[in-house]
């Protein structure tokens, strides 16, 4: 048998921010939280589901796309509507995006999103799997979530 994803843990530097951030704009529920000092934490994801995003007031600089470890998290949504109504809340919200709109994952793809950085600057991408036809590829050669 293969592992299957769990759940992924971020490192982040102010949990408070990373909270709102992932819980208000995004809409995962709070699952549980540990507010000891020296160990807070939050587990994130549905309501009454298992943990999906866990974050852990533990980093001490922000996201380092130089360095090994994560790449970038990619959520899914079933309409390329519900990705529009992301990005519309996340610009509101003053998040950096990194490509202009909603882009295709290739060129001539039929699957695409938007991508973005959470407050610690850890890349983000939240696509669906039809409606961007038509839709720019900022990377000709490559996948569009492969360099942001």
């Amino acid at each position: 048998m293969t592992p299957r994803l769990a759940h992924t843990g971020l490192n982040v530097t102010d949990l408070d921010r990373s909270l709102a951030f992932y819980r208000d704009l995004l809409g995962f529920a709070l699952l549980a939280e540990g507010k000891e000092d020296d160990r807070r934490y939050a587990l994130l994801g549905e309501s009454g589901g298992q943990p999906l995003v866990t974050l852990w007031q533990q980093a001490r600089g922000p996201y380092d796309r130089g360095r090994a470890g994560l790449h970038h998290l990619a959520f899914t949504v079933d309409s390329i509507d519900r990705v529009r109504a992301y990005e519309t809340a996340l610009r509101a919200a003053g998040v950096d995006f990194a490509h202009d709109g909603v882009v295709a994952h290739r060129e001539g793809g039929t699957s695409g999103g938007i991508f973005f950085h959470d407050p610690d600057g850890t890349r983000l991408e939240i696509a669906a799997p039809l409606g961007p036809e038509g839709a720019p590829a900022p990377h000709a050669s490559a996948p569009t979530c492969g360099f942001f």
